[in-house]
């Protein structure tokens, strides 16, 4: 009788083939699109996903001001954040912030979606937004990814 050692095998940073994909967010739901995109930008989409290593892809959204919002999201919900000053609270309503940066509605929606520690930030900095249809990873040579 022979015993075979069985052990997992977890693939280290530099040994995990990484690609570029675009994505167009026109007229597709923000909370969606956020989720399938943070999916592919950990890694949760490879047969070899380890929670502890950055496993995950580079991803390209184009045309981040034709996302669209559910249905009274864009009188009801707002940004809040706090400059540190006495009285310094700054709320923004979405219709606002879309109009002005689309991308920080995106890039908030998908890095929130995504962990909040260390790896979290190496996996936010493979997220590329960019308002219209133009951007400067062509020589990436990036796939188009429909969800």
């Amino acid at each position: 009788m022979s015993l075979v050692k069985k052990t997992t095998y977890f693939l280290k940073n530099e040994e995990i083939p990484r690609k570029w994909y675009v994505v167009d967010a026109t007229n597709q739901t923000l909370g969606r699109l956020a989720s399938n995109v943070a999916k592919v930008l950990r890694g949760k989409h490879k047969s070899v996903f380890t929670p502890n290593v950055d496993s995950g892809d580079y991803v390209v959204v184009i045309n981040a001001e034709k996302v669209k919002l559910a249905s009274k999201r864009l009188s009801y919900k707002t940004y809040f954040r706090y400059t540190g000053y006495p009285g310094g609270a700054r709320i923004d309503k979405v219709s606002d912030v879309l109009k002005e940066k689309p991308e920080k509605v995106l890039e908030h929606a998908i890095k929130g979606m995504i962990p909040h520690n260390k790896l979290g930030k190496q996996v936010g900095m493979k997220l590329k937004i960019y308002k219209g249809e133009n951007h400067p990873h062509i020589a990436q040579q990036p796939e188009s990814l429909q969800f």
